[in-house]
């Protein structure tokens, strides 16, 4: 029996960063990957237990879809997502509803954009990024995080936690992370010290709104009708992909 009547059959996945952060030889710099539709294969791993119990039941999933031959902790976390999306789609179709205020919420995936960001700002092929904090003065650079760092970070704040159970540092861990030079200063002690005693809060806060001019990623947000203008994020869980898992 040939395998070719069994092929599965795949779609082209267009990336919001369009590859542009990526170095040239990285294949993911084509700015699309593709991606086979969802098997009997990727509902085990939906209801895998061990991937559920430590958090990578969606890394896992993705994996298995993704044809193209890629490095997946290259993949900075907006590209993840749309791949998350077109995961969805090409799994169980693209309507996706939801509980918003005690009443069901109806969302055409398809429709959803990605984010529109600043491409002058973009050095082709190269994740590094500049941006001087308006209270101090200080020039920071700084890179978008791929899922390879978010691993990291998962892992060090874990461990931070172990130390001291009543510990918060998943903000300053992230922008440590983020973070590759202070005034040019690229060792991690400095950069380290920087964020835990210099960085004032009005400047992590204009950090964080200029970041959203350089993020490529799917705009998850929408205005329900009985929110009353409020802005709200789309819920993404396990029954995100499997509304008859009751996860």
């Amino acid at each position: 029996m040939s395998d070719e009547k069994f092929k599965f059959p795949t779609e082209v996945v267009e990336l919001p960063s369009k590859g542009l952060i990526y170095p040239e030889d990285n294949p993911l710099a084509e700015g699309k990957i593709v991606m086979k539709y969802m098997t009997a294969k990727e509902e085990d791993i939906l209801t895998n237990q061990n991937y559920i119990k430590n958090g990578t039941v969606i890394d896992e999933l993705l994996k298995s879809l993704i044809v193209s031959k890629i490095n997946y902790n290259d993949l900075i976390v907006g590209d993840k997502n749309a791949i998350m999306i077109a995961a969805r789609i090409l799994g169980y179709g693209k309507e996706y509803s939801f509980k918003y205020n005690d009443e069901e919420v109806m969302i055409d995936l398809s429709e959803l954009n990605h984010v529109v960001f600043d491409k002058s700002q973009y050095t082709k092929g190269k994740n590094e990024f500049s941006f001087t904090l308006p209270t101090t003065g200080v020039t920071l650079t700084y890179k978008l995080l791929n899922h390879g760092d978010e691993a990291q970070i998962d892992k060090e704040v874990k461990g931070l936690k172990r130390l001291n159970k009543n510990a918060s540092p998943e903000v300053s861990t992230r922008l440590k992370h983020m973070i590759t030079s202070v005034n040019g200063e690229n060792d991690r002690k400095s950069i380290r010290d920087f964020v835990d005693d210099h960085f004032l809060a009005r400047d992590t806060r204009a950090f964080r709104e200029h970041l959203k001019t350089t993020q490529p990623d799917v705009d998850l947000t929408f205005f329900p009708e009985n929110g009353e203008g409020d802005q709200v994020t789309i819920p993404i869980n396990l029954n995100f992909f499997w509304p008859d898992a009751q996860i």
